[in-house]
């Protein structure tokens, strides 16, 4: 991978493009040596259900993630309104040190997780008034994308199937519409199920691939968080390289034919 393409997100550069979650495994210790295989450098928390120092009586998160290694980005999971998710990131700007680069989600409905995307777009305005860098969760309608990037979301993170489904991208042409017209980056989130799943948002131009199921969940969540650092490493050299182009009912050698020795009857 070229040292220059990096990904840069509110001024911040990193050169991983895997963005991991911390929720669903069995421990922290368990969660702190997946992160190392995914070689990730952004790690989302959900600040209503992981002790990030609120509960001082219990194991914190944090101490398993060293600050010279991670970038933490607390996010909004559980959140089905504005005025709630608003609290909440204001919360984590308090907890940890007017930490600003946060993660918003609102939720729509508690069965699938599909994002609200009116409340989030008014949870929005507030957080990028109030100085947040918001990465912002929602639907793969290019429109609301637009509106998002509009109001100062510093990346879209539009969803390619629901919340832990592991169904994988269901719609790559809204995604490529939201890929095409954005100027910030556009991250896919959510519905990854494997590491072909991350290969694919990458060769359709994606700038990154958040997850988190996609790694807990699986039989051995270390090894998949290896594979998915390599899975979105070929998707993002594959991309730069350009494929080859499609053609149909039209096959082409892939060794030149001038030359060949032909059979001639005598």
């Amino acid at each position: 991978m070229q040292v220059s393409d990096q990904l840069v997100i509110a001024g911040k550069t990193f050169s991983s493009r895997l963005l991991v979650g911390t929720g669903k495994y069995s421990s922290f210790e368990q969660t702190a040596e997946a992160l190392e295989a995914s070689g990730t450098e952004i790690v989302t928390a959900a600040i209503r259900r992981v002790n990030l120092g609120q509960n001082p009586n219990e194991p914190n998160l944090l101490d398993f993630l060293p600050k010279s290694r991670y970038n933490l980005l607390p996010n909004t999971a559980g959140c089905y309104s504005a005025e709630d998710a608003i609290r909440t990131l204001r919360l984590a700007r308090e907890l940890l040190d007017d930490h600003r680069f946060v993660k918003l989600e609102v939720l729509g409905d508690p069965n699938n997780l599909y994002p609200n995307v009116r409340e989030t777009l008014k949870a929005a305005e507030v957080l990028v008034a109030e100085g947040f860098d918001v990465l912002v969760y929602t639907s793969d309608d290019p429109i609301v994308a637009r509106e998002l990037e509009q109001i100062g979301c510093c990346a879209i993170m539009p969803l390619a199937s629901l919340i832990g489904s592991g169904m994988g991208i269901l719609n790559p042409w809204n995604l490529q519409l939201i890929i095409e017209q954005s100027k910030v980056p556009v991250i896919v989130d959510a519905g990854v199920g494997t590491a072909s799943d991350a290969a694919v948002a990458m060769e359709l131009g994606c700038d990154g691939v958040l997850m988190n199921t996609a790694i807990a969940g699986a039989r051995n969540p270390v090894l998949m968080a290896r594979a998915m650092k390599l899975a979105v490493e070929a998707g993002r050299a594959a991309y730069l390289a350009g494929r080859m182009p499609k053609r149909f009912y039209s096959a082409t050698p892939s060794s030149p034919s001038e030359g060949v020795i032909s059979s001639v009857k005598s």
